[in-house]
């Protein structure tokens, strides 16, 4: 045997595992399979049913998960401090492997055999768990993105309301008072988030060097910080392009050339959060963003393909101003942030 495999499949109650194994002619054999609960003695239970079926404890042993919302996040780090490897994919990788293998089965059972065949015979990337200053911080933007998303959907309701045909005062007066008190939340939250990035000095120190590039707040700093885990898991400019959902993908086979698009695979909180800077950095004409806009669409004829291209370079910029912790300064930082960033995408 050449390596065990662990596949969790993760839900909110309950995970599903299956333990397989790897031999010397790239045969993979089910060791065992069960059903745990997504809580601590869940976890606990599993790990001593591993240790059980797991027989050879000299052979390499990898635990794979996808990344489902937040539900895997304690069942991940209990098993990184047993001492274990983890791996976490991506829900849409595992499922383009589970169609490679022609499964066209899907149930708990079936993925989590699946992701155990992914551990065995592919060289999975280690996972290692946020820093706690960061999950606490990504706790507090996201809390404040979905204050937002709630108050556009009152907003929404109170216009709808005010233009009826026979407009309810109670109901308007309750939607009115249900907005202060968002807006409520949503400062005294910002001022968490401010008091949360100053109470390290040297994070601190590096937000204001990326406060000084005009046009990006400090809630789109937060958040870029706060999904990226203040950037410490990316080793490359590729890796963080690709992990925003950035990266370039190619429709060409033969003589056929479709359209190259970004994949969206990505963080969905950054792409969203980028959305507005992009626009205040061409429009506020900070560094070279503007000249750099004005080139693509130019070429492209297409505002908002030049804008995701803007949205991509304010990232790496982002990157590397954090990396070198050096503020932001046109004819320096900004010139070796660039990299490239020509190849520029389709929004859809």
């Amino acid at each position: 045997m050449l390596k065990y495999s662990l596949g969790i499949d993760v839900s909110k109650k309950d995970l599903h595992a299956c333990l397989s194994v790897i031999d010397a002619v790239q045969q993979v054999k089910v060791q065992a399979t069960r059903k745990f609960t997504n809580q601590l003695q869940g976890f606990k239970e599993l790990h001593l049913w591993l240790n059980k079926h797991r027989k050879q404890t000299a052979i390499p042993l990898i635990v794979v998960m996808e990344s489902t919302g937040v539900y895997y996040e304690e069942a991940a780090l209990f098993f990184h401090k047993s001492g274990y490897d983890i791996a976490v994919v991506l829900p849409n990788k595992a499922k383009k492997y589970l169609q490679a293998l022609g499964l066209k089965t899907k149930n708990d059972h079936v993925d989590a055999e699946g992701l155990a065949r992914m551990g065995a015979q592919q060289r999975l990337d280690l996972w290692t768990p946020m820093d706690e200053f960061f999950y606490e911080l990504r706790a507090l933007t996201r809390h404040h993105q979905g204050l937002h998303e709630m108050k556009t959907s009152v907003n929404n309701q109170l216009h709808a309301t005010q233009h009826s045909i026979y407009s309810t005062k109670e109901v308007m007066k309750q939607l009115k008072k249900l907005i202060a008190t968002m807006d409520k939340q949503i400062k005294d939250t910002e001022k968490r988030i401010q008091d949360h990035l100053n109470s390290t000095a040297e994070i601190a120190a590096k937000t204001t060097h990326l406060m000084a590039i005009k046009g990006m707040g400090l809630m789109s700093i937060a958040t870029v910080l706060a999904e990226t885990n203040g950037f410490t898991l990316f080793s490359s400019i590729g890796q963080l392009v690709s992990y925003a959902g950035y990266d370039v993908v190619e429709n060409q086979s033969g003589i056929k050339k479709g359209k190259t698009r970004i994949s969206k695979k990505g963080n969905s909180h950054i792409r969203r959060v980028l959305h507005m800077p992009a626009f205040n950095v061409v429009r506020y004409n900070t560094g070279s963003f503007k000249v750099f806009f004005e080139r693509l669409l130019s070429r492209h004829n297409q505002k908002m393909k030049a804008y995701v291209a803007v949205q991509k370079k304010l990232l790496v910029l982002i990157y590397t101003l954090w990396r070198k912790n050096e503020p932001f300064c046109f004819n320096g930082i900004q010139k070796a942030a660039s990299g490239d960033i020509e190849a520029v995408p389709s929004f859809a």
